[in-house]
């Protein structure tokens, strides 16, 4: 599962980009719709668009970060400092109920359950799925928390940024 977000020019554009460029190494199978977020972290930035996507890879975990780097690096990313604004950031989530820690890499995603713009899309995609640390769901995740969370905004169906197959 890999969580995607935008909030430099074109975002729709950037999301759409970015799920294609993957395309060669991860066989997309859902992506949810898009959400609109604040930033987290360093907050004056402009407003984020965020989608979650599902599908699988050949590729280590390990592998798949390094070609996440290059497809963000490609859609014009610059890691200029912690937080800052980007054209395209991809997260790699979950892999499926394996756990990673190592080489740059902890898996699942330290913060996935803290941030509503995981947790909304999540729920409309996989919401059933059993996080493989805590043994809890994502939709109980967001029972537990959506009140506390930042608030997100459904602004695009999935259509928006992604054909299916």
């Amino acid at each position: 599962m890999l969580g995607l977000g935008s909030n430099v020019g074109d975002r729709l554009l950037h999301l759409r980009s970015g799920l294609a460029a993957l395309s060669p190494w991860v066989q997309v199978d859902v992506v949810s719709s898009v959400y609109e977020s604040r930033a987290v972290g360093y907050r004056e930035q402009p407003d984020f668009l965020n989608l979650v996507a599902l599908g699988e890879t050949e590729l280590s975990a390990v592998e798949l970060l390094a070609r996440i780097h290059d497809v963000e690096a490609a859609q014009g990313r610059m890691r200029s400092f912690a937080n800052a604004p980007r054209t395209l950031d991809i997260d790699l989530l979950f892999c499926g109920d394996r756990t990673v820690r190592g080489e740059g890499l902890i898996v699942p995603h330290p913060a996935w359950a803290e941030r509503s713009f995981v947790l909304a899309p999540l729920c409309e995609v996989a919401p059933s799925w059993t996080d493989p640390v805590s043994g809890i769901t994502v939709v109980e995740h967001w029972r537990a928390q959506a009140a506390e969370l930042e608030p997100v905004r459904l602004v695009a169906p999935p259509n928006a940024v992604w054909e299916g197959r």
